[in-house]
C-alpha cells in the first residue's frame, strides 16, 4: 500500500510525502523546515521517521528547507549528480547528507525501487521520479517545458502528480514581464494545462486510475481552469477515474493505493 500527500505546491514552494511499506520519502523541501515538521505532526510523524529526501532540482522553490533541515536532522538527500553540485555550491554542508545519482538510473530507498527520469527545465539534472513498491507505482512530473521522451516510463502508474502550471492565454496576456513569460512558454520552462492534458489522456489510456494536478501558477492558473482542460480531455478519452489540484499552501487529502487501485480521504 501507498500512502501519498502534498504538503504544498506551487511556484513558492513545494514539499510532499510518500509512504509505502515501512519507507516513508519526502519529496522536495520548498517550505521552510518549521512548516514541513508541523506537517508532518498533523500526520502523526516526525522528521525523524523520514528515510530519505528526493530532491527534483536545485530552485529554491524545492530546496528552500534544507538549509535548516541539514543543521538539525541527518536524512540522506537523493538527487541527480548535477542537482547535487548545485546544493553543494548553494548550501554549506550539505554534501555529507547527499546520495547523488547518474540522471536516469533506478535505485533503492527502503521498500521503494526509485527510477529518476531527466525533465527538461532550466536547472541542470532536474528529475521527475517513478516509485515502485510493494505492486503499486507512484510518479511525479513536475517543472518541465516538454514532455521528455523518458517520461514514457511514467504512463499507467497508479497515482500520477502532474504539472499543470499555466493556461497560455493567461500567461501571454497577464503581467509578467517578455523575457519570463518566454521562459515558462520555453523548452525549458513549465508545462501548460494543454501539455498537462495531454500526457493525462497518455497516462489514463494506459491504466492510470488518480491524476493530481500540481504546480499551479498563481498569477496564470486557476485551480478551475487546470481541471476543465485536463478533464474534458480525459472525460473525451472515456476516463472515470479521480482528478484533483494539489492545494497551494495546507496539506491535501491522502491519497491511497492499493493492489493498483486508488482511492482519497481526508
Amino acid at each position: 500500500m501507498m500512502q501519498f500527500y502534498t504538503l504544498a505546491s506551487s511556484s513558492s514552494g513545494n514539499a510532499s510525502l510518500l509512504i509505502t511499506g515501512g519507507t516513508r520519502l519526502l519529496i522536495d523541501a520548498g517550505i521552510s523546515c518549521m512548516r514541513i515538521r508541523r506537517s508532518l505532526a498533523a500526520l502523526g510523524l516526525t522528521m525523524d521517521d523520514l528515510d530519505g529526501i528526493l530532491i527534483t532540482h536545485a530552485h529554491t522553490d524545492h530546496i528552500a528547507g534544507i538549509a535548516t533541515l541539514i543543521k538539525r536532522h541527518a536524512i540522506p538527500i537523493h538527487c541527480s549528480e548535477e542537482t547535487g553540485r548545485q546544493l553543494c555550491y548553494q548550501l554549506a554542508g550539505v554534501e555529507r547528507y547527499l546520495c547523488p545519482f547518474p540522471l536516469g538510473t533506478q535505485f533503492r530507498v527502503g521498500d521503494c525501487r526509485v527510477t529518476s527520469i531527466p525533465t527538461s527545465h532550466d536547472s541542470r539534472g532536474s528529475t521527475g521520479y517513478r516509485i515502485d513498491s510493494a505492486g503499486c507505482s507512484f510518479g511525479i512530473l513536475t517543472d518541465t517545458g516538454v514532455l521528455p521522451v523518458a517520461a514514457q516510463s511514467l504512463l499507467g502508474v497508479d497515482l500520477l502528480v502532474l504539472e499543470s502550471n499555466h493556461d497560455v492565454e493567461t500567461l501571454l496576456s497577464g503581467p509578467y514581464p517578455y523575457a519570463l513569460k518566454q521562459r515558462v512558454l520555453g523548452d525549458l520552462g513549465h508545462l501548460s494545462n494543454d501539455l498537462a492534458a495531454r500526457f493525462a489522456v497518455a497516462s489514463a489510456k494506459a491504466g492510470t486510475g488518480t491524476i493530481v494536478l500540481a504546480h499551479l501558477s498563481k498569477e496564470n492558473n486557476t485551480p478551475q481552469m487546470a481541471l476543465n482542460t485536463v478533464g474534458r480531455a480525459l472525460e473525451a478519452a472515456g476516463w472515470t477515474g479521480s482528478l484533483s489540484v494539489a492545494p497551494r499552501d495546507t496539506c491535501s487529502q491522502r491519497y491511497t493505493v492499493e493492489a493498483h487501485l486508488c482511492s482519497e480521504s481526508w
